[in-house]
């Protein structure tokens, strides 16, 4: 039968580990770098016998009732077994002894030591000893002949010497080893062994062989290697019966061999890779243990019959069973299963020889499973080459006569085929119930979470389940009997939920007692269909949900009627939930290398269903698996995998996955962890048990739970720079949650989003003034980006009182694009509740509403109509338009955005004879009496859009005068960095359409008194009008009006369609009437009829909404920028 491996569990502290077995081999005996002897009755024992010997124990034996070990005060110590009793000290030497070993009848030790000496003591009479002298270097190893006849040893000094004990002379010494001053730096501890009974010979690991010597004659006898060992062989122990020698290495490979026929019968690997430094024959069962030198334990089962021979299973079916188990999730040999119930087994494959009555499954073995061989490790599912020809030789015996001989007297060691030596599928993790510990356990958490703990007991004496709540106002402490042996649990503030795997009588049930219930009745069970099991289950807020067997996920009300059952991609791994989320991970498919592949789904269970993550992969540290999945407090999605890296959900960042704690990073030991059982964002808080040298907490004693801070994985963390980085992106991610309640209209505290935005703004400006001081002015303009336009402006104070006027210039940009976005936003707002004001209407007349424009109008105007100040009543609506922009042009701009613009000509062109019902002077700001400020002037010849101003400001340098910030929106206070050059036709037009309108100055002003006889005017006139000032400002020397007009017409075109086609508009609505309506739909076509009214209807629904009131005080403050209001 083949070997199979059961998952290592922890053992001692990292660390030199030694193990051997009783006499009768009921007990596995461990000693470690801990200094406790322990007694394991098996490798799933929880509550091992523990002996303290001392702060260090190196090595153990035990014989006859007699624990000897070699402790690092430099004594070799003997204790009674298995009562622990101090029984004195055998011997001492001046440094520590290394190793220690009972001779046969277990009367004698030898001990070895650093100081270079070999001690054979007598255990009854320790007065009775022996030196042996002739090393140089510290002793490595020894081993006792059977006969009492010889001892071997191995030490630093390259020797392997074998020593007649009568008179502790040397009888043969061998250079094998390499040379080193100590044995931490040796490369081998090479633990060498002598063939058990006869003694007959003396196996010593060397490199990457064994070598065999023959008693006496000392002559090498032969040498037992394996093309698969790649790293020096540590250790090596034989069988009892000593046909079998087995050898560990240090990369964690496990080799054993039948010494006679020289094959290779076994290969193991270790589950990561660590060295053996620990090996122990079972005295009478076909086991060996072993331990690393990280102190894990480990156990082979099934290495050999008892008998000495190899399994004569059928090779085909051994073959396809191993290739099965290898992808088989419930028989895997990962990590992983520190955490789940039962010990997990890897079938490896074992070569022998070949019986005759076996030429049927040789053919088999030669075909279909020869094939899967190339492609699967040789230690798995590997035949040898001399197998698979004889075989083959053995079916054509008949025809080719002269062949099969050849092939039958080929030797024994022939060359074995290079098998596939790529990546190997990694074993696919089992289901498991965050904040669970092993199922296995007869005292064990079903469930720590936020709300409680559920705690399970099955031993003899009790099989039941306590459920206690960290909060008692929600329910009291509950105790529940365990008749049907639930495994998995889980707990809300509204229920407990329960599951059990189903038994040849009953089948698999969920079990959910609803406290919360306002009725009488507050249990219920729901049974799966036949071969159905329960894998893992989770509540949410009035929902639970269990993953089945047959890969379904079934939904659940709170109060047990069934909802929507859909597939699962894939075999689930655990769930969450919280609140209307559900997190499902699952096997994506298979892993290799000792990755997992895991995928993810997030969907809400509110009332419109939606899927957030769509089965994305879930992203794991390297070699590592899931071992928590769970929701922050606040409702955020986050994991954490067996390397300690809890990673949680960006929703800022396209719900992509960010690292933001290692927990390794506060352990001590490497043995150590911490078991999470809570997240919270607000205070940020990582919630979790430490673990001694374990994954996971005892029950009893009570964990005291840790409280860990989160740090985002940023570079250079230990400078000023790196450490604001990292607090302010921190700080973003962990407030992410608040944006997530506010669209799905939770309640959230205000202050809290306040204060988040004050301490990122106060990160920002903290990091531009660094960068400031370095002259990294590119980067404080994008720090600057991540600002609001509060801290724009308090940053371009500091810039220009810090005397950097390129950049106070270029943050007053970035400053106008901030405000043109927020406007574009707020035109985005708008166009959503016109869309919404249209579904509301749909059905209905159309009718003038209270929205509409007209009647708004006329009612402004009615109510200014005694005091004659209908101009003021527009200069201030533009003023409300503009809020909080404080990055207005001065007067002397050349470049001076506009609202409006000319309409297009394909939405027909604008009726010059309009009659005009009121008209505008060109505004005068009230702010214009400010003090002096350098960023007034803000050219844009470096901005490559805008080429017509660039080559406008050539003949100027820029001046500076004072801030003037006029009156307009914020859409067209960055109106000018957006624009695109129009083509000649259009100036064509543009310039016949507005030349006879704009003759002289004077007949602007005119037209600006006189409102009720003179023609409509245009877009472009009153644009005109309103920037008139500040044309002749920036070009002095223009004094014919033809030549403003022409300067006007080509800074008109500058604007955008949006801004020309909103001053136009404003142009027909001062004169709107509607008998001028009326007739103006007469001249248009039907298409241009219906842009029309899709205009009127946007201009309807803005209006309105803009007349908001001034913000004074903001307004001063932001208008003067970084300068004292006088």
């Amino acid at each position: 039968m083949p070997a199979t491996q059961k998952p290592m569990r922890y053992g001692h502290t990292e660390g030199h580990t030694d193990v051997c077995f009783d006499d009768s081999g009921s007990c596995i005996v461990t000693c470690g770098s801990d200094g406790d002897v322990r007694i394991w009755e098996d490798l799933d024992d929880d509550d091992p016998k523990s002996i303290n010997v001392g702060e260090k124990a190196y090595s153990c034996a035990l014989k006859n009732g007699k624990l000897v070990t070699a402790v690092s005060n430099n004594t070799i110590q003997v204790h009674t077994f298995p009562e622990g009793v101090p029984d004195g000290i055998l011997t001492r030497f001046t440094t520590n002894a290394n190793h220690v070993v009972f001779n046969k009848d277990g009367a004698k030790v030898a001990a070895g030591s650093s100081d270079f000496l070999v001690k054979v003591v007598d255990v009854m009479d320790c007065s009775q000893q022996k030196t042996f002298r002739g090393h140089d270097a510290p002793i490595l190893s020894l081993s006792f002949d059977p006969k009492d006849i010889f001892l071997a040893s191995a030490s630093c000094d390259g020797s392997v010497r074998v020593w007649q004990i009568s008179d502790q002379t040397c009888a043969v010494s061998w250079p094998l080893l390499q040379k080193c001053n100590d044995v931490i730096n040796a490369k081998s501890i090479c633990r060498l062994a002598w063939q058990p009974k006869s003694g007959k010979l003396l196996a010593v690991p060397v490199e990457k062989s064994v070598k065999l010597y023959r008693r006496e004659s000392w002559s090498n006898q032969f040498d037992l290697s394996d093309n698969f060992i790649s790293q020096t062989i540590n250790i090596v122990t034989w069988s009892p019966c000593g046909q079998y020698l087995a050898a560990g290495s240090v990369n964690g490979l496990i080799i054993i061999w039948n010494v006679e026929t020289k094959d290779c019968l076994e290969r193991v690997k270790h589950e990561k890779g660590y060295a053996i430094c620990g090996l122990a024959w079972h005295p009478t069962c076909s086991r060996i243990a072993y331990t690393d030198a990280e102190g894990n334990l480990g156990l082979l089962e099934n290495v050999c019959n008892p008998n000495g021979e190899i399994s004569s299973s059928k090779v085909s079916s051994r073959v396809e069973k191993d290739y099965n188990d290898l992808f088989d999730g419930d028989d895997t040999s990962n990590a992983g299963d520190f955490l789940n119930d039962n010990a997990v087994e890897t079938p490896s494959f074992s070569k022998g020889i070949i019986h005759d009555d076996e030429d049927d499954d040789i053919m088999l073995a030669s075909g279909r499973p020869r094939q899967r061989s190339h492609f699967l490790e040789d230690d798995e599912n590997s035949v040898d080459l001399t197998m698979l020809k004889t075989g083959s030789s053995r079916l054509k015996e008949e025809e080719e006569d002269d062949q099969a001989d050849s092939i039958h007297n080929l030797p024994l060691v022939t060359p074995q085929r290079k098998f596939y030596d790529g990546p190997l599928p990694t074993p696919r993790q089992k289901p498991f119930q965050s904040g669970s510990t092993p199922v296995h356990l007869t005292h064990r958490f079903m469930v720590w979470n936020s709300i409680g703990i559920i705690r399970c007991y099955n031993d003899e004496q009790d099989n039941a389940i306590d459920v206690e709540f960290h909060d008692t106002s929600i329910h009291h402490a509950t105790h529940l009997s365990n008749t049907l042996n639930y495994t998995v649990a889980d707990l809300s503030h509204e229920a407990i939920l329960l599951a059990c795997e189903s038994t040849d009588e009953l089948a698999s049930k969920l079990h959910c007692l609803h406290f919360s219930s306002w009725d009488s009745s507050k249990e219920w069970i729901v049974d799966m269909p036949q071969n159905e099991d329960v894998e893992a289950i989770c509540l949410g807020q009035g929902w639970a949900a269990a993953s089945t067997s047959a890969l379904l996920l079934r939904l659940f009300t709170i109060g047990g009627v069934q909802k929507e059952v859909f597939s699962l991609p894939g075999p689930v791994v655990s769930m969450a939930g919280h609140g209307e989320q559900l997190f499902i991970v699952y096997h994506r498919g298979i892993g290799f290398d000792g990755d997992q592949c895991l995928g993810v789904q997030l969907l809400e269970l509110g009332k419109k269903k939606k899927q957030i993550l769509h089965g994305d992969p879930l992203p794991l540290t390297r070699k590592s698996y899931l071992v928590w999945v769970g929701f922050s407090a606040e409702g955020t999605p986050c994991f954490v995998d067996s390397e300690g890296i809890v990673r949680m959900l960006n929703r800022g960042l396209g719900n992509l996955w960010t690292p933001v704690c290692n927990t390794r990073e506060h352990c001590k030991g490497k043995s150590d962890h911490y078991w999470v059982v809570g997240i919270h964002e607000n205070p940020q808080q990582l919630r979790c048990i430490p673990c001694k040298g374990s994954r996971f907490p005892p029950t009893l004693p009570r964990p005291a739970v840790a409280i860990l801070s989160f740090k985002l994985p940023y570079c250079q963390i230990g400078t000023e720079k790196g450490q604001m980085e990292e607090q302010y992106w921190r700080s973003v991610l962990f407030h992410n949650h608040l944006d997530y309640l506010a669209k799905n209209n939770y309640e959230y505290e205000e202050s809290t989003k306040n204060q988040a935005i004050k301490q990122q703004q106060e990160l920002l400006m903290k990091m531009l003034a660094l960068s400031c001081k370095l002259e990294r002015e590119f980067r404080c303009v994008e720090l600057a980006d991540l600002m609001t336009q509060n801290a724009v402006n308090l940053a371009i104070k500091y810039a220009s009182r810090s005397r950097r006027l390129i950049l106070a210039q270029r943050l007053s940009e970035l400053a106008v694009e901030k405000a043109a976005e927020l406007a574009a936003t707020q035109v985005e707002e708008e166009e959503e509740e016109e869309d919404f004001r249209k579904k509301l209407n749909a059905g209905y007349s159309n009718i003038a509403t209270e929205w509409s424009q007209p009647r708004i109008r006329n009612q402004v105007e009615e109510e200014a109509e005694d005091t004659g100040e209908v101009d003021d009543i527009e200069e201030k609506s533009e003023i409300h338009k503009q809020g909080q922009n404080p990055f207005s042009k001065s007067a002397n701009s050349c470049d001076v955005p506009a609202i409006n613009s000319v309409t297009s000509s394909n939405q027909g062109r604008v009726n010059p004879f309009k009659v005009s019902a009121s008209s505008k002077e060109p505004a005068i700001s009230v702010n214009s009496a400010r003090s002096t400020n350098i960023l007034d002037n803000m050219n844009k010849s470096y901005k490559k859009s805008t080429a017509l101003n660039r080559a406008t400001n050539n003949e100027k340098s820029p001046v500076i005068k004072p801030l003037v910030p006029k009156p307009k929106s914020k859409q067209a206070s960055a109106a000018s960095y957006f624009q695109k050059k129009t083509s000649e036709t259009d100036k064509t037009e543009e310039i016949k359409e507005e030349n006879p309108k704009n003759s002289s100055s004077e007949t602007s002003a005119v037209c600006a008194q006189d409102t009720e006889n003179q023609r409509p005017k245009t877009g472009f006139q009153m644009w005109l009008e309103e920037n008139r000032s500040n044309i002749l400002s920036d070009n002095p020397d223009l004094s014919d009006e033809a030549d403003i007009i022409k300067k006007g017409i080509l800074l008109f075109r500058v604007l955008s369609t949006e801004e020309r086609k909103a001053w136009a508009i404003k142009a027909k609505g001062e004169t709107a009437s509607d008998v001028a309506e009326t007739k103006k739909r007469k001249f248009v076509d039907e298409s241009q009829e219906t842009e029309n009214q899709k205009e009127k209807a946007t201009e309807n629904l803005n209006l309105p909404k803009k007349q908001k009131p001034l913000d004074l005080s903001t307004n001063q403050k932001l208008s003067a920028f970084a300068f004292k209001q006088e």
